[in-house]
């Protein structure tokens, strides 16, 4: 017998097509109980369980950025734009991942709104006496003993130098790298009569895990758990920094360094709160409540230049 294509043709399945942008924002209706029927409707359900908002002719398309970091040994990507303008990280403790559509992946996982994830600042502070009364309420942690210690009372409000120095947080590699170049750097600080103040974004464990492993000296370690100090300051926080700033090329300049500063480095030093991996840090120069000197790290591993930092210990007052 033979058959001819149009036969063929008649005895095919039909093609399930893809919903179009206009009907994919149509409610999905039960209609009828035949196979086909079924089979469209699970297929169009499960491409819109792929979507992370309705799609609609007036929506702006969808982009997709994505990187990877090492983050205890798991990749976080970057967070996919969606078309409500709305974004969220999720992050397990098993498998770092960013679901589409907002679904929650793995036993543990921490959502991160956008407004962590974008690129933010509080204000810049300016020379003279207002950054030190904006500090008056900020208490840090010292590493040692755990203890919480206002900030403004770490140095002398009348003459005393204070060379405050904000590190990322304590399970950066490129941190360790600055503890290493300021610990190297204190012979310096004294003879400027300045004092070094270093603080982490971590808990006062997380503190003493980098203090043991560089070594560092502990009493002059602190934790800034709530990033406190540095929201004051007007540092950095955000994704964009953290990953794609064009200031971090500074650490290909300095790779020699950083592997011997970080012989004994460590994972275990980041912060349980993740969010803290994306603050960026600092550097400071008090002289009682004076600001002498401010830098703002534009990206991971955009460190103060510190010859910059020991002039400004070293600089006269103006009568």
């Amino acid at each position: 017998m033979t058959i001819t294509s149009h036969q063929l043709r008649a005895t095919r399945p039909p093609r399930l097509r893809a919903p179009t942008a206009a009907t994919r924002s149509l409610p999905v209706r039960p209609s009828g109980g035949s196979p086909d029927t079924h089979a469209r409707e699970l297929s169009w359900s499960r491409r819109r369980l792929g979507t992370c908002a309705r799609v609609s002719p007036q929506s702006p398309p969808r982009f997709s950025m994505a990187t990877a970091i090492s983050l205890r040994g798991a990749p976080l990507t970057a967070p996919r734009a969606c078309a409500s303008g709305r974004r969220f990280v999720r992050v397990s403790a098993a498998r770092a991942s960013l679901p589409r559509g907002g679904a929650r992946v793995g036993h543990r996982s921490l959502t991160v709104s956008a407004a962590a994830v974008g690129d933010s600042s509080g204000s810049a502070p300016v020379a003279g006496a207002p950054a030190w009364d904006a500090l008056g309420g900020v208490s840090v942690l010292a590493a040692g003993t755990g203890d919480a210690v206002p900030l403004t009372d770490l140095w002398d409000p009348t003459e005393g130098v204070a060379v405050v120095a904000l590190l990322r947080h304590f399970g950066c590699f490129c941190c360790w790298e600055l503890a290493s170049v300021l610990k190297d750097s204190m012979a310096r600080f004294d003879s400027a009569g300045a004092k070094l103040i270093a603080i982490g974004v971590g808990t006062p464990d997380k503190a003493r895990i980098l203090a043991d492993g560089l070594p560092f000296p502990v009493d002059s370690l602190y934790a800034d758990p709530e990033r406190k100090a540095y929201n004051v300051l007007g540092l950095y926080h955000g994704l964009g920094r953290t990953l794609f700033s064009p200031a971090s090329a500074k650490i290909y300049s300095r790779l020699d360094y950083i592997k011997k500063a970080t012989k004994n480095y460590t994972l275990e030093g980041t912060p349980g709160d993740l969010t803290g991996v994306l603050q960026q840090g600092g550097m400071f120069v008090f002289r009682g409540k004076e600001l002498l000197y401010s830098w703002r790290d534009e990206g991971t591993g955009d460190h103060a230049p510190m010859d910059d930092v020991l002039s400004a210990c070293r600089k006269v007052p103006v009568a």
